[in-house]
């Protein structure tokens, strides 16, 4: 499989800070990969600087094995995080605008299509719902028939079902060739869409791999969640991390069985007990020590 994207010792200073501190990954062609991190962990000046908004200090930005000039330019699709859409125009007028500045069009209806924008295209970018603005902002990133596609925390602020349609969006992109790097806070979002991942934190990569990969390495067992108000004495003789701000009780383990007949002593109320497979978000926080912010 070719590879579409590589960062190499990528660095960032500013003034007393190292923002981005040597950090080199590879994105293959055609997955969906996830880069993923607490604020200030560095993953967006990581991101500005693959698609060319900002400056690095060193290292190099490889796209399919040639630095990242005016072929990159024309061949990328970037949605970015925050976008300012022109006012009184109509989302058929934004769309004709983007496909103008490419050489590389895509088919418009095409693009309609795809984004669900028919039954919107003579509204007013003013009069777009949260979910459609996101919808009009990706058809944007899709205007010049990308090879590489940038969404920087495409679904902050959608509700579940909106949410949810844009997953379908992104799927919907992966499979039809693009190469995908997703930047979001939502770990449920990354493990549904995202096929490798890398975590960054204090400007370096941490962990890298599939999430089940990572998942893997790094847990063997389940997860016995309980909250905290519901203990009756401290678990000085069990294994357990506290979750201070969740106000919740976990202990990982091998044997359910065993470690409920351990709990079962301590525990006024039963029925609150949960048992589940760990996720991203675990080792998120495991890996950063920093609870999800957004």
């Amino acid at each position: 499989m070719l590879t579409a994207l590589e960062i190499r010792n990528l660095v960032k200073h500013y003034p007393g800070v190292r923002a981005v501190d040597g950090v080199s990954f590879a994105v293959r062609e055609g997955i969906c990969f996830g880069l993923l991190g607490p604020n200030g962990a560095g993953k967006t000046t990581t991101v500005e600087i693959i698609e060319g908004v900002t400056a690095a200090t060193s290292g190099e930005v490889l796209y399919y094995g040639e630095i990242a000039s005016a072929r990159f330019k024309q061949e990328a699709g970037i949605q970015f995080q925050n976008t300012a859409l022109q006012d009184y125009i109509t989302v058929r007028e934004t769309l004709e605008m983007f496909l103008k500045l490419y050489d590389r069009r895509a088919n418009i209806d095409d693009i309609i299509e795809q984004c669900s924008l028919a039954d919107l295209l003579d509204r007013d970018n003013r009069k777009l719902s949260g979910g459609q603005r996101q919808r009009l902002l990706l058809a944007v990133a899709l205007v010049n028939r990308p090879r590489l596609v940038f969404l920087d925390e495409p679904t902050t602020g959608l509700d579940p079902q909106a949410r949810r349609n844009f997953w379908d969006l992104v799927q919907s992109i992966r499979a039809a060739g693009s190469t995908i790097v997703l930047t979001t806070h939502y770990m449920d979002e990354a493990q549904i869409l995202c096929d490798e991942i890398a975590i960054m934190d204090t400007g370096r990569i941490i962990a890298q791999g599939s999430p089940e990969a990572l998942l893997r390495k790094q847990y063997d067992g389940l997860i016995i969640e309980l909250p905290i108000s519901d203990l009756t004495d401290d678990l000085s003789g069990i294994e357990h991390t506290v979750l201070e701000n969740l106000g919740v009780i976990e202990v990982v383990t091998t044997d359910v069985s065993k470690s409920l007949q351990q709990l079962t002593p301590h525990v006024s109320n039963l029925n609150q007990i949960k048992i589940r497979q760990p996720n991203l978000e675990d080792l998120f926080l495991d890996l950063t020590g920093h609870s999800l912010r957004i």
